[in-house]
């Protein structure tokens, strides 16, 4: 059980930042990075009511791990009609994708803020019968209240890099604590599951990647059928979850590789949708015919560069497109999910800053699934090699497919492990 004094704690000091968090979330609110309709929800105050039965809390902090989870869900879904799935997220875009791929399957609430009241009303309201918390989200407020109520919390597809644990260490006390609060605890790889328990966590099993085990991102056949035929006798590539900096990049490679390929098309999909328009204008401003999915543009025989500023609809470009550049990755930021165009039979490039995916970075390009660039010169090379030589691209295609779907069973470690606590 918490210690009484850090409940104590947590509880006065909730109380008097209260009005600073508010005032905060509504400045947020104001720039369009909360949802001022469903500000309520991140005080506690839900949406929703509550279903009959068991529920199951899912927390997932952000958009990469809200894909991550929500085929764990989807499959409890199917498992067991008769549970109620709540997931929490905390940024507004992380809401859409789970108002858009959980459907009627999944509630949806923002995460309530971290401070007693909050904490509270949540937890009364929505009575939950067991909690899942991905990844390294460590709240002491949320996780402590858990506890005290005797609820079952996994930490699924658990991760802690070696930068984390050297932090922790500083403070082992605090460490074990937190770890304390789950009762059971699924980490993505051996390593994770070692520095866990350096940490002082007992119950730790190494259960894979969820990242690595989810289906291919969803599109409506129709749609990638008329795509193909519009698209027809171009060459086309892609460069997925851009950002700044990144696309003016994009822009210069694909003015180099036009001059060896006259009817090649560029897409470019930014990692923040919202951002579209600027790029756009940007780009239009130095010389590119340029068409943006948010306004319908069309596609017309001049057009160079398509800037898929629209959410949900990787799926669609990923099918569309053979050869494809993950973003975040020249830039140093760390990547973005390769595995994602793995599972579609993508050849993938990307750059020195993968640091987020080591692990698939490493299992891609022993696979030869993958090949990584140094710089935009490199990026320019190793794209005009996979689009001029489609068979080499195609057998970079199928080895990526294959290593994004070699740890499947997760879903099913994950799930068995979550019913059985019911």
């Amino acid at each position: 059980m918490t210690s009484d004094w850090r409940r104590s704690l947590w509880r006065g000091t909730g109380i008097l930042i209260q009005p600073v968090i508010r005032a905060w979330l509504q400045r947020r609110a104001a720039s369009g990075k909360e949802d001022p309709a469903r500000l309520g929800e991140r005080f506690g105050e839900a949406s929703h009511a509550r279903p009959d039965g068991k529920l199951i809390w899912c927390h997932a902090a952000s958009v990469g791990e809200a894909q991550s989870v929500l085929p764990l869900l989807q499959h409890l879904h199917e498992t067991r009609p008769d549970i109620t799935l709540l997931l929490t997220t905390g940024t507004v875009t992380s809401a859409a994708l789970a108002q858009q791929r959980g459907g009627n399957a999944i509630l949806h609430q923002f995460v309530p803020v971290d401070l007693p009241g909050a904490v509270d009303r949540f937890l009364d309201h929505w009575r939950p019968d067991l909690a899942l918390w991905t990844e390294s989200e460590f709240w002491p407020g949320i996780l402590s209240e858990l506890r005290r109520r005797g609820l079952p919390v996994l930490l699924i597809n658990a991760r802690m890099s070696d930068r984390s644990c050297r932090r922790w260490k500083l403070v082992p006390k605090t460490a074990k604590w937190l770890l304390g609060c789950f009762t059971a605890i699924y980490a993505q790889t051996r390593q994770d599951a070692a520095r866990l328990r350096q940490l002082g966590a007992s119950d730790v099993l190494e259960a894979g990647n969820l990242k690595e085990a989810a289906p291919p991102l969803p599109a409506e056949h129709d749609a990638v059928v008329q795509w193909q035929m519009a698209l027809d006798g171009r060459t086309r590539w892609l460069a997925a979850s851009t950002h700044p900096g990144e696309e003016t990049a994009i822009a210069r490679v694909h003015r180099s590789l036009k001059q060896r390929f006259p009817q090649l098309l560029t897409f470019i999909v930014p990692r923040h949708p919202q951002r579209g328009p600027e790029i756009a204008d940007t780009l239009a401003q130095e010389g590119f015919a340029v068409a943006l999915r948010s306004r319908n543009d069309a596609i017309t025989p001049q057009t160079d560069l398509y800037i898929a500023d629209t959410l949900g609809e990787l799926g669609l470009w990923y099918r569309l497109c053979p050869l494809v550049f993950m973003g975040g990755s020249l830039i140093p930021h760390g990547g973005q999910n390769p595995l994602e165009p793995a599972r579609l039979h993508c050849a993938l490039l990307f750059g020195p800053s993968m640091f987020n995916f080591s692990d698939a970075v490493a299992g891609l390009l022993h696979a030869d699934g993958a090949q990584q660039i140094a710089d935009e010169a490199e990026l320019t090379a190793a794209a005009g090699i996979l689009l001029a030589e489609p068979q080499r691209r195609e057998a970079m295609g199928e080895a990526a497919q294959r290593y994004a779907t070699a740890q499947n069973e997760v879903i099913d470690v994950l799930a068995e492990a979550a019913l059985k606590r019911l």
